[in-house]
């Protein structure tokens, strides 16, 4: 599958820029109960787990739209 711009609003923008915002979504509602229950309490760096789970997020997103 070829990455086109796409037509937002009459704007025209980058689709990794549309997957970085839905990878977002996804991230904050993983993070949200992991938080609710404490689970981010037994990582070293608590930022770093969840940036860590947005990367993996946005490239599984783009692997599996890519294929």
């Amino acid at each position: 599958m070829r990455f086109v711009e796409m037509n937002v609003f009459g704007v025209y923008v980058a689709p990794i820029s549309l997957l970085m915002v839905a990878a977002w979504i996804v991230t904050v509602t993983i993070r949200w109960p992991a938080a609710r229950y404490g689970l981010l309490r037994y990582v070293w760096h608590p930022a770093l787990v969840v940036f860590s789970v947005y990367v993996i997020v946005l490239s599984s997103m783009v692997l599996v739209i890519a294929s």
